[in-house]
């Protein structure tokens, strides 16, 4: 008989091999496996009593905690759908996604109980508010989480008939283009990639692993799945914070974690940093946007940390590729390492060109990459027209831009949308980047088209200097001239203090085109 993937095996599995273990530490709580179920357990009976039962959307609110964790398998025993939020959006975003998933429970951490009961009024399919508090300190118009699990059974409650294919969550896109999209994840979906990081990322029972990304993020909800499932401990980080990441590093002997590029910059660049002592030597994987290939040669050679990098997407569960030494390339050769990799176990891919034929692998025909797998989602929530464009004959467009060699090593050179078009010629953004960041006074740049009388448009550089750094914007332009054609390197730097980013690290270009950008509409 055919055994149905479904993801609550992965705790099931843990709580049985690893009771006495210490599944979770969160400051200064810690959970055994055999808490984490029972805690699980209590939340899914606690939902049940409270109407929640199969295909009923909860959302979760919340920074990275304990409760989130636990919502994960609460919900996906009793055949709910997770929808995890985004807390550093704003009231509007909340309330078009609480309605658009037409969710029916909410569960918020204390700290953005505000937030939602601003827009209350707005959520009349809203049937149940529970507060995540670690002070137990009351809310008005809000139960406590750690009080109504108190009172129900710390066994599994009978879980419904399901099937690998139903949904376990609706993970709504960051918004760096547009109003986000629901995608759906299935059982499935999350249960093959759990087995894939597990394979690629070299996930065991010893690990522990720091939470520097948001567990509502794809990149940071894969993982929940396959640490748990191999036994690992999760620590939890609540703020990012270099300070904090290593103390904690420090404090757990920390095995394993997956960030931004922009922490990875801020842990690389932490005046303190020599203060803590670690015996482990990390592995860290870096996802959500391609890294410098200086940041890999830094991490590896003055930290002595071990780097993998990433690639994939909500849409993908979210991983489709893994690059490092172990895939057929030399560990000093960073600019191939920052390179998003091979295909992961069981990934199909193909590039594309303009009119939709392979492009060849020899390293410089450009293609968007469409993939194929067990691990590419079920479709956009309530918005079929926009599946229809992203799954096309079995294949998801994924929007990226990329090149890839004879082994199939893909390398990202651009969002389609982000291609700038000079002249005629396609020039890549990101190509610009990683020269940026090689010049020393350079902490963080993003490279967009602007308009241009002549040739369209133009490469502008938004550049952000490291601390103490002076550099002038003619500086930096002669030092693209000399190591790029010149129809490529940027005509106008302005120096700024920041850029911005999601919560995740991705750069939001749509930002910076939307002030920048004053001559007619793009069409790329």
């Amino acid at each position: 008989m055919q055994v149905p993937l479904l993801i609550d095996d992965f705790l099931r599995r843990a709580a049985q091999l690893y009771p006495a273990k210490t599944a979770i530490i969160d400051g200064d709580r810690r959970f055994t496996y055999a808490e984490y179920q029972a805690r699980v357990n209590q939340l899914a009976h606690a939902l049940q009593r409270r109407g929640i039962g199969q295909g009923d959307r909860v959302c979760i609110l919340s920074p990275n905690s304990h409760f989130f964790l636990e919502s994960f398998y609460a919900t996906a025993h009793i055949g709910a759908v997770l929808v995890p939020l985004n807390y550093r959006l704003v009231p509007e975003d909340h309330a078009y996604i609480i309605d658009h998933a037409g969710v029916k429970a909410l569960l918020v951490d204390a700290e953005y109980t505000a937030v939602i009961d601003s827009i209350r009024p707005r959520l009349p399919q809203v049937e149940c508010y529970v507060v995540a508090s670690y002070s137990g300190e009351p809310v008005a118009g809000w139960e406590d989480w750690n009080a109504i699990i108190a009172a129900e059974s710390p066994v599994a409650p009978r879980a419904p008939e399901r099937d690998e294919n139903d949904l376990v969550s609706i993970n709504y896109t960051s918004g760096t283009t547009a109003r986000p999209k629901g995608v759906m994840l299935t059982h499935r979906n999350c249960y093959i990639n759990a087995y894939n990081l597990i394979a690629h990322l070299r996930i065991a029972h010893e690990d522990v692993e720091l939470w520097t990304l948001p567990m509502f993020h794809c990149n940071g909800w894969g993982g929940v799945y396959a640490l748990t499932g191999m036994g690992g401990t999760h620590v939890v980080l609540r703020a990012v914070q270099a300070a904090e990441i290593y103390r904690l590093m420090s404090a757990h002997q920390v095995t394993f974690a997956c960030m931004a590029p922009a922490v990875l910059r801020t842990l690389l660049d932490y005046p303190g940093r020599g203060d803590y002592r670690l015996t482990t030597v990390p592995r860290f994987t870096v996802a959500g946007a391609p890294p410098p290939a200086k940041f890999i040669e830094r991490m590896e050679t003055e930290l002595g940390w071990q780097f993998l990098q990433i690639y994939g997407l909500t849409e993908t569960a979210p991983l489709l590729t893994i690059s490092g030494p172990d895939f057929g390339t030399a560990r000093t050769d960073w600019s191939r390492r920052a390179h998003a990799g091979v295909a992961g176990l069981g990934v199909q891919l193909r590039l594309l060109d303009a009119k939709d034929e392979l492009v060849p692998q020899d390293g410089v025909s450009i293609g968007e990459v469409c993939a194929r797998s067990n691990v590419v989602f079920a479709g956009y929530w309530e918005q079929p027209e926009e599946t229809a464009k992203a799954l096309q004959d079995g294949w998801f467009r994924t929007g990226d831009l990329a090149v890839w060699d004879a082994v199939g090593n893909v390398n990202i050179v651009d969002r389609k949308k982000d291609v700038i078009i000079s002249g005629g010629e396609n020039i890549s953004s990101p190509e610009i980047e990683d020269l940026l960041y090689r010049h020393p006074a350079v902490a963080e740049c993003a490279v967009i088209g602007v308009p241009h009388e002549q040739w369209g448009e133009t490469p502008q550089a938004i550049v952000v200097l490291r601390v103490g750094m002076v550099v002038s914007a003619a500086e930096l332009i002669a030092f693209c001239r000399e190591h790029l054609a010149h129809f490529k390197c940027p005509t106008v730097v302005e120096l700024v203090p920041d850029l911005p980013r999601t919560v995740t690290g991705k750069l939001q270009k749509f930002k910076l085109r939307e002030q920048y950008w004053s001559g007619p509409k793009r069409v790329n």
